[in-house]
């Protein structure tokens, strides 16, 4: 989580188009990232959309990653098709 956090915050606003969350991580969990993303100074970066790619797939779960400022939820284990679909509602071209 603090690797991610670091990496778009450093980052020029376009070099990501999603970030592919995980929930489970140490030091810092993908909720407290995102959050983190989500309020950073630069609102290119801080808009970013952000998917969470998780095992905790029960509905409250998707809940908490929309809460926290994920635009989207993939449960594992996912298909190529599902993952393919989320991506391609976020980004361009």
């Amino acid at each position: 989580g603090t690797v991610a956090v670091d990496k778009v915050r450093n980052s020029e606003p376009g070099y990501y188009d999603l970030i592919l969350m995980d929930i489970q991580m140490p030091y810092m969990n993908g909720y407290q990232a995102t959050s983190l993303i989500r309020s950073l100074d630069n609102p290119d970066l801080a808009q970013i959309p952000i998917v969470a790619m998780t095992a905790n797939a029960f509905d409250e779960d998707k809940q908490k990653a929309l809460k926290c400022g994920m635009d989207d939820h993939i449960a594992k284990p996912f298909t190529v098709q599902k993952l393919l679909e989320t991506m391609g509602k976020y980004m361009k071209g």
